[in-house]
Formats: structure tokens, C-alpha cells, sequence
């Protein structure tokens, strides 16, 4: 940990448009931590600047930033924490790294389920954690919802990643909820008693699986499908894309279980208006719209227009409108639970 601590600390905040150090006391800027990777926001923070003159800086990394930012204390030059999913969002927050943010602009753009009550974290795009069905095995119907696959019809049919990636850890977290924990680990035993093989690889690689008939459905994000419909450097996730039906479960009562990207301020932002407009910025249709062209992802703001593959094969669903500030406080019991039933053996 401390050589990685090392490596991340000469690191530099660097422009998207330049591999130049910008200091963090310059005007009209924002500098950005990022978990998600920069060509996935660049074009959403071109747009900003473009809008604002405020210059974004992005210093991306896998891991680390956290530990990085606990180490650079008062020191840190970050204004603003990017994450892509819930589980480091709410780490940030939990570690006392952020701070509360109070804006009209976001109260509005986003959603109450998609924002912290206490005002640390904004989710900035969503994605459901669906069932890719096999075209050819699975006919159309025979699923409906995440509690059936715990039915004894699907042993040795089920694919997935880890039980204790931070993906899977919602979901599980989002029945805890629903079903209270006895009814979570009693579902997360059936559905482990019908996985095909053990738990591995990341969400493109369980179609990947269904496509070569090794189980007939899996459990993954919606955007990867979009990924990889569009993949023309790997026409063979195309065929994997065409391989498999979208499955939203629950349909007929609360909805596909949803997860987040998001993003809040650091605790001693040095431009902390800047964060502020550039959050602002994101949560607002031009942006949003963006998320759903670029990443497949599903716009947080009500009301915003989506096209092209989104609208036609994503969009058409009900989303389950459980706060994930509950589904964050169930995340600890998930990752409990799955050791329990030692789903990943």
C-alpha cells in the first residue's frame, strides 16, 4: 500500500487537453480525483469548459484515490471526487472526505433516491443491474424477477462476477432491503446453488459465457451491453451482445434494481465553487443527455431525452425507487453474507 501510495503521489493533475501541471491556486479551474477512466467524461467536461472557462484537470486511477486524498489532507489540491458506482462513493463520504454541498440547481436536477439526505454525494448517471438471457435457451418470460433466480429450474444455468464486487454488493444490498436478511441469505444460497461455474471475471465476461453456452443467463450492468453491441475493435463482443436478451427484472412490482456514478466535494476543495457549478453542470440535460449517447448510461435528471440504442432497447423499464442511501447502509451485511454462504467458492 505505501509504494502505491507513492506511485500515486507523483502523479499529477493533468488537463484533458494537455500533460501540463496546472497549480491547484489557479483561477477558473476545477481539479478532479476520477475512478472513471477520462475518455468516458471528457466530452461532458469539454462542454463545461467550453460553457464556463473553467479549465477541468483529472488525475484518474483504478484505486488509490481515497488513501491519496487521506494522506494529502488539508494539502490536496482535489475539488471534486468522481466515482463509478456507489460503493466508492459512499466510502469517501464514510471517511470524512468530503463535504456537504447545498444547491438548488441539484435538488432539483436530481432525484431524492439519487442524492445523499445529508447532502455529501449526487449520482450524475445510472445503470440497472439486469439478467442477460440466452436468445436461444431462454424464452421470452421465463424470468421476471431477481428472486427467481434462487428457483431450483435455473441450477447450473447462472453465471456471474464475484459476489463480493461492489456491483454485486448493491444488488445484495438492495434485497436486504426488500427481504429483510434471512430472506437475502436464503436467496443468495439458491442462487449460488445454481450457478454454472464459480463466480469470475468481470460482467462482459458472463455474456461472453452465455454466448458459448456455458449457462444460459447472467447477471450484469446495462451499459455493457451497449459496450459491446458498438465494439468494433472486438467484433466479438458484437456477437456476444446478439447472443443475449435484456431481462429487467421485477417489472410487475418495484422495479430493476439501480446503481450509480457520482460524484461529491472533497473535504478541502481550493476551488470549491468551481465543483459546485461543475456538479451543477453534470446534472443538467445537456450533460445527461451526453451520458446516454457516449456511455450507455441512463440519464438522473427526469425528463431528459435519450436516442439511438438507449431509447430503443433501454429505456422502456421501471426502476426500483429504493433510496441508495439504504441500499449503502446494507453494503457491510451483503459483503457478510456472502462469506457466509461462501458464494465465491
Amino acid at each position: 500500500m505505501k509504494a502505491r501510495l507513492k506511485q500515486l503521489a507523483s502523479l499529477a493533475l493533468l488537463p484533458l487537453a494537455a500533460a501540463t501541471l496546472v497549480p491547484a491556486q489557479a483561477a477558473e479551474e476545477v481539479n478532479i480525483y476520477s475512478y472513471r477512466q477520462a475518455f468516458l467524461i471528457k466530452p461532458m467536461l469539454d462542454a463545461f469548459t467550453e460553457q464556463t472557462g473553467i479549465k477541468a484537470n483529472v488525475l484518474f486511477a483504478k484505486d488509490g484515490l481515497i488513501e491519496r486524498l487521506e494522506n494529502e489532507a488539508q494539502n490536496s489540491q482535489a475539488d471534486l471526487v468522481l466515482t463509478a458506482d456507489t460503493g466508492t462513493l459512499f466510502d469517501v463520504v464514510n471517511r470524512n472526505l468530503t463535504q456537504t454541498v447545498q444547491s438548488d440547481v441539484l435538488n432539483s436536477n436530481i432525484p431524492a433516491q439519487y442524492r445523499d439526505p445529508a447532502h455529501n454525494w449526487y449520482a450524475l448517471s445510472a445503470r440497472s443491474r439486469i439478467v442477460y438471457a440466452s436468445k436461444e435457451r431462454v424464452q421470452a418470460g421465463e424470468l421476471k424477477t431477481y428472486e427467481e433466480l434462487a428457483d431450483p429450474k435455473w441450477k447450473g444455468r447462472i453465471c456471474t462476477r464475484s459476489g463480493k464486487h461492489s456491483y454485486n454488493l448493491s444488488l445484495i444490498g438492495s434485497m436486504i432491503a426488500h427481504h429483510g436478511e434471512a430472506g437475502a441469505e436464503q436467496w443468495l444460497e439458491g442462487v449460488k446453488a445454481n450457478l454454472a461455474r464459480k463466480p469470475q471475471g468481470n460482467d462482459r465476461a458472463q455474456v461472453k459465457a452465455v454466448k458459448e453456452g456455458v449457462c444460459d443467463l447472467a447477471i450484469g450492468n446495462t451499459y455493457y451491453y451497449g459496450k459491446m453491441l458498438h465494439n468494433d475493435k472486438d467484433p466479438e463482443q458484437i456477437e456476444w451482445a446478439n447472443a443475449v436478451n435484456l431481462v429487467f427484472p421485477n417489472q410487475a412490482d418495484r422495479g430493476a434494481h439501480m446503481n450509480i456514478t457520482g460524484a461529491a466535494v472533497a473535504k478541502y476543495a481550493p476551488n470549491k465553487d468551481n465543483a459546485v457549478k461543475l456538479l451543477e453542470f453534470l446534472s443538467d440535460s445537456k450533460a445527461q443527455e451526453m451520458y446516454a449517447q457516449i456511455n450507455y448510461e441512463f440519464p438522473i435528471k427526469p425528463g431528459t431525452p435519450v436516442t439511438g440504442l438507449v431509447k430503443e432497447r433501454m429505456s422502456n423499464f421501471k426502476a426500483d425507487t429504493l433510496s441508495l442511501a439504504t441500499v449503502a447502509e446494507n453494503r457491510s451485511k451483503a459483503a457478510k453474507l456472502v462469506d457466509k454462504v461462501q458464494f465465491d467458492n
